[in-house]
């Protein structure tokens, strides 16, 4: 038999009522949802409150807050902690009670920053250890996130904070000075001069290497590296490198710690090879420069100096970066070896033959050569024939004919220019030297043109105060003093007048012509004078007496010009035309 189950209405019940929302000896309907609303939590946008992780997944965790509706939270914001699990209370912070999918939006990472300064500053006060992540590295340091950022966990000290910049300092070191210090005291406690430890590069800088001994830093200065000279650290040594150091000195507190390399190995001048002597050709590299010389080095850590005065026969003051620089590889010839004192001197110049030894042979009295004007000064002229040869053209040995007041008026620095040897100073390695030597004296010739009594045509190029100097035929030059200057008219001759000049005298070898205006005619009309009594007597004699004067006193109205040493020709010519005569 089947048992049937009969569902009865109840008979007393008001459905118009229930519609209504009218029901007899029960709560309505809004004191039902408002006993409800106040069953729950009351929440506010924008809230720290906990809440219950209720379930998890690989994208998100639900968490209950007592709310009429759970909440939501990515994963992505536990990350910090991979043993979250269902049941643990966490913080949340309300972004949004209901979104428009009516969803409670929840913020574990808003809650957590919320809290944060309030837990730094109990750290703080506490001396409290908490965890850190690590989000970069900086030039100063680590950007370190302690509440949870993805990143390397380690544990932190809260060391600063700036209440202002809301701005937190926190040190790992913190944790374990102490321990670092005590370290640090045994290790100097046991410090000797002349210990060797064992110690790891730690910085490189230009002037040194710091070591870390264990705790404790030492410098190696870079001339302590090694015993070879040294332009930066990082030739010798790497960072992180391994390696033996000797303690050469400390201050008294130990705090300053100065160490040595090359003192563990062998000076290199113990080693040097014993049969080596004055007077050896060596081969080595320029390391340094200066104006006084060269340091050369032979071998790692042995030195010779090259003075500049070694480098050249010149004896000409130059800088020895005329010869040399940093780098080059060179031969020299040891001129001094100080074992003891561990110094050296080298040469260069002796690789090649004194020019001085053979001079004589080489450049004989009166051998004519090409030189190079080197310098001036009042008196003449230095040249140079070649590398240590030097010689000096005296102003009077420029020319023959032209008076030359200071070089730079006949030639130039760098200049060529020819000379014949007149004299060889082989003790001071000095040669004199002439210019004019190389053509003939014009003066032989000049003498015989230009004698005394004779009347030549000139110009005034040049007043001065005791006179004017006047300019001869065949650029010869010519004084007369001021008495000599007067005209027939009684006046004075001006520059740039031209005039017939007598000669009064006639110096070959100082090279003098003394001239006069005024004797032309004064000395005309004293003839006259003394001759008129005889001319009355007989004219024609007198004009034969005065034909005979004129060609015993030959009057030259040759045009004037600067005539060159190339002229000597026709000066020769006229010479002999004189003589003939």
């Amino acid at each position: 038999m089947t048992e049937e189950v009969k569902n009865s209405p109840i008979e007393d019940f008001d459905w118009e009522a229930f519609e209504k929302g009218e029901t007899k000896g029960e709560k309505s309907r809004e004191e039902l949802t408002k006993t409800y609303d106040e069953s729950l939590n009351t929440v506010r946008d924008k809230d720290v409150i906990e809440g219950t992780i209720i379930s998890l997944n690989k994208r998100e965790a639900v968490v209950n807050i007592g709310y009429k509706s759970d909440g939501i939270i990515p994963m992505s914001e536990f990350r910090y902690n991979p043993e979250i699990k269902v049941g643990d209370v966490v913080e949340v912070f309300i972004e949004n009670q209901e979104d428009k999918k009516g969803q409670l939006i929840l913020s574990h990472r808003k809650a957590r920053a919320a809290r944060s300064w309030d837990r730094i500053n109990e750290a703080l006060e506490k001396d409290e250890v908490i965890k850190g992540f690590i989000k970069c590295r900086t030039k100063g340091g680590m950007i370190v996130d302690v509440f949870g950022i993805e990143g390397k966990t380690m544990e932190f000290k809260v060391v600063k904070i700036n209440q202002e910049f809301k701005n937190v300092v926190v040190s790992h070191k913190a944790l374990i000075e102490a321990e670092l210090e005590q370290q640090k005291r045994e290790i100097i406690a046991k410090l000797e001069k002349g210990q060797v430890l064992e110690g790891t590069v730690k910085n490189i800088t230009s002037y040194g290497v710091f070591i870390d001994l264990g705790g404790v830093d030492g410098l190696i200065h870079i001339t302590d590296l090694s015993w070879g000279r040294v332009s930066h650290p990082e030739e010798v040594v790497q960072l992180d490198q391994k390696l033996n150091v000797v303690i050469l000195d400390f201050d008294d507190e130990k705090k300053r710690i100065a160490l040595g390399l090359k003192q563990l190995l062998p000076h290199p001048w113990d080693a040097l090879d014993s049969e080596l002597k004055v007077g050896d050709k060596v081969k080595g590299k320029v390391v340094v420069m200066a104006d006084y010389g060269a340091f050369v080095e032979i071998a790692p850590g042995v030195e010779g100096l090259i003075h500049v005065s070694e480098m050249s026969w010149s004896q000409h003051l130059r800088s020895a970066q005329d010869f040399m620089k940093v780098g080059d590889e060179i031969e020299a010839v040891i001129l001094t070896l100080d074992r003891e004192d561990r110094k050296m001197s080298l040469g260069i110049k002796q690789l090649r033959n004194d020019p001085w030894e053979n001079i004589e042979t080489k450049y004989p009295v009166g051998s004519k050569h090409s030189a190079r004007v080197r310098n001036f000064t009042n008196f003449g002229v230095f040249v140079e024939i070649e590398e240590g040869v030097d010689g000096l053209i005296h102003i009077s040995d420029l020319s023959w004919t032209k008076k030359v007041k200071h070089p730079s008026e006949f030639t130039q620095i760098g200049a060529d220019i020819e000379v014949q040897v007149l004299e060889i100073d082989k003790e001071n390695r000095r040669l004199s030297l002439g210019h004019k030597q190389l053509e003939e004296n014009p003066w032989d010739v000049f003498e015989t043109i230009f004698t005394v009594g004779s009347v030549h045509e000139g110009t005034i190029i040049e007043v001065v105060e005791k006179g004017a100097v006047i300019a001869l035929p065949y650029g010869v030059e010519g004084f007369a003093t001021p008495k000599h200057l007067a005209k027939a008219d009684g006046s004075r001759a001006q520059l740039d007048e031209k005039l017939e000049f007598k000669v009064l005298e006639f110096n070959k070898d100082s090279k003098r012509i003394i001239l006069s205006h005024s004797r032309t005619f004064e000395d005309e009309q004293k003839g006259e004078r003394a001759e008129q009594p005889r001319k009355r007597e007989n004219r024609g004699e007198g004009r034969r007496g005065g034909n005979r004067r004129a060609e015993e006193t030959p009057v030259l109205t040759t045009p004037l010009e600067k005539t060159t040493l190339g002229d000597l020709e026709a000066l020769a010519s006229l010479k002999e035309k004189l003589a003939g005569k």
